[in-house]
């Protein structure tokens, strides 16, 4: 597996999609919603979470 480097939403969606490939989705969709939250358009930070399903609620700080 590549090492990473997460300065920007990008890096963290790469990764997200790096994890789910491998089969790890519960990482992957944290990732995805580090890479929402990164995103300045609500519209897009929509749609990484839709690619990215989770199985429970999301848990805050």
């Amino acid at each position: 597996m590549p090492l990473f480097c997460f300065n920007t939403a990008a890096d963290y969606l790469a990764a997200a999609r790096e994890m789910a490939a491998s089969g790890w989705s519960a990482l992957a969709r944290l990732l995805a919603e580090e890479a929402a939250d990164r995103t300045r358009d609500p519209e897009e930070a929509a749609r990484i979470l839709r690619d990215f399903p989770h199985s429970g609620p999301r848990q805050e700080d």
